[in-house]
């Protein structure tokens, strides 16, 4: 069993009958897997930093990330559909070596970098719950995640990590009903820009936590092992339609949850006076002012979180590693299975030796910023080209939309990693 074959039931469905309203819902699922990419432990210090710093004010920063990210997701999964070839494939494929595997190589080490960010916030929510020392919860968090990774088809990974996404955001949900929230403010802060004095360093973090390299590679895998490439035009394009509604679905989902979190630290923290500046303050500060169920409940989500996406972050290294060899990932390959523990195992084994989890956090922000724009360039390239995508190349309008968030990721990237 592999990312080859989930979801064979819907593979082999009669894709030439007209699809009714509710079928949609029938396409839900890979990018549930990205959701929880932009909503990992460097997100959440990201989004309790502004909520606790800002109060609402930076609200609309979740939304502009958002909306790049649908663009730039929905474009990289038209690759997987369109040609049946992930992004690391189609890079070796097409591209120049003298481009691709610098780009690869690099992406592999911001695969490290993003598993290191991943099993750090298991292991401070594994502290913050049972007070294990953090380098002992990251050995605990990464061999859960290699069991589930290992052990698992993919199907069962992806509803363990549906689930996980449905219970983090029951528990902000929850956590909201606790706190009085300013609800004109917020919505005044979700959609009007304002840029307080001292929150540019805050607002590039909130950014770059959200477009991460390791998930444009992880959505292109997921969709090109359903091979809609090889059902005819009409497959073809009956997915590119529904993937749309996937994407929006799973990235809604991540912008409410990333938003509750502003949300929250904004009524408790902001209001109070309080900065918070590490995620195990906002759990020993959320205590006395909630109660013990909303720190425990914090707590408990970002342990999920933590675990979740580092199955996301070891599947995409697996799909890098394997795409350098012209190769899909499936879990019992050698190549996937190289990317899995260069991932894991590297990101442990740094972890020994960070003496302070938070700024380790950061450390890893920073070198994805410095790959990402890579990444973006060399995936808009290919999709518009129509060598590599035949008549589902980008369109000239398309073509200027991507290109232009590939230089504001760049311009904003490179000013966080300035910054830091």
């Amino acid at each position: 069993m592999g990312i080859k074959n989930f979801l064979s039931d819907l593979r082999n469905r009669d894709h030439r009958r007209t699809l009714g309203g509710l079928d949609f819902f029938r396409y839900i699922g890979p990018g549930l897997l990205v959701t929880v990419g932009f909503i990992d432990p460097g997100n959440w210090a990201s989004n309790f930093a502004a909520g606790s710093q800002f109060g609402y004010s930076l609200l609309w920063v979740v939304t502009l990330s958002t909306i790049m990210l649908i663009i730039l997701q929905h474009n990289v999964a038209h690759l997987g559909i369109a040609t049946g070839l992930c992004l690391s494939e189609a890079a070796t494929k097409y591209a120049p070596k003298w481009v691709s595997r610098p780009v690869l190589a690099s992406a592999v080490v911001a695969s490290i970098s993003t598993s290191l960010a991943e099993i750090l916030g298991g292991a401070i929510a594994l502290e913050m719950l049972f007070g294990i020392p953090v380098a002992w919860g990251a050995v605990l968090t990464t061999a859960l995640v290699l069991i589930m990774l290992f052990t698992n088809s993919y199907k069962r990974i992806e509803r363990a990590i549906i689930t996980f996404v449905s219970i983090i955001g029951l528990s902000f949900i929850y956590e909201l009903f606790l706190v009085d929230i300013d609800w004109p403010s917020a919505a005044r802060g979700w959609v009007m820009p304002s840029i307080p004095d001292g929150s540019m360093i805050v607002i590039m973090s909130v950014l770059g936590a959200v477009i991460m390299p390791h998930n444009l590679f992880l959505h292109s895998e997921v969709v090109q092992s359903l091979e809609y490439n090889k059902q005819g035009d009409n497959s073809i394009r009956s997915r590119l339609k529904y993937e749309l509604f996937d994407t929006l679905f799973s990235m809604i989902v991540g912008w409410a949850i990333n938003s509750a979190m502003i949300l929250l630290a904004a009524a408790t923290f902001f209001e109070n006076g309080i900065l918070v500046e590490e995620l195990q303050q906002a759990k020993e500060l959320m205590t006395p002012l909630l109660g013990d169920n909303a720190g425990n409940i914090f707590a408990a989500a970002l342990l999920l979180a933590g675990i979740s996406s580092t199955v996301t972050s070891g599947m995409a290294a697996g799909s890098i590693s394997a795409g350098i060899f012209g190769e899909s990932y499936h879990v019992k390959d050698s190549h996937s299975q190289v990317g899995i523990i260069a991932s894991l195992g590297i990101a442990l084994l740094l972890i020994f030796f960070i003496g302070d989890p938070f700024k380790g956090l950061l450390i890893s922000q920073m070198v994805l910023s410095l790959q990402l724009p890579f990444t973006v360039f060399l995936q808009v390239w290919l999709t518009s080209s129509r060598k590599v995508m035949g008549q589902y190349a980008n369109s000239r309008f398309n073509k200027t939309v991507l290109y232009g968030i590939a230089v504001v990721v760049t311009i904003l990237n490179l000013y966080l990693l300035l910054a830091q």
